[in-house]
């Protein structure tokens, strides 16, 4: 019986489950966007909301345990250069969660993970790539 025990187990050891989830926030916080599965996003948000708030802490004991959990340098730089002071002014919900669609190989539900200003970081880099291609365009 379960009885008054929380959190998945997504079938498998802890040790692999932990290598799981750190892999999907370190992606998050890379790509600031990802597409899983809607359990592994629903455990990774918690987890993510968690390091967010320890990057707007920003003193010395919350870079170390950002840094026992998320195991890249780069990632954990940008969790505090750029992603923490983007959500300063706010207590909490930094992070959006949108089932998208059902896996066609064994119909799981999908979701998409996100940062809840990613839009509005988005259409900058898009806007740059289009004035890029229209220079390369003028050269022909």
């Amino acid at each position: 019986m379960r009885h008054k025990s929380s959190g998945r187990l997504f079938g498998r050891t802890a040790n692999q489950r932990k290598a799981l989830l750190k892999g999907i926030v370190s992606s998050l916080l890379e790509y600031q966007r990802i597409e899983t599965t809607l359990a592994k996003a629903k455990a990774a948000k918690a987890i993510a909301e968690r390091i967010v708030t320890m990057g707007i802490k920003g003193d010395l004991h919350s870079k170390r345990l950002v840094l026992s959990y998320v195991p890249n340098r780069a990632v954990v730089a940008k969790l505090f250069s750029e992603i923490a002071p983007r959500f300063s002014n706010r207590n909490g919900g930094y992070l959006r969660l949108v089932q998208t669609r059902n896996r066609v190989k064994d119909g799981a539900p999908m979701a998409v993970l996100e940062f809840i200003d990613y839009e509005s970081i988005k259409k900058p880099k898009e806007e740059k790539k289009a004035k890029a291609e229209k220079k390369t365009e003028e050269k022909k």
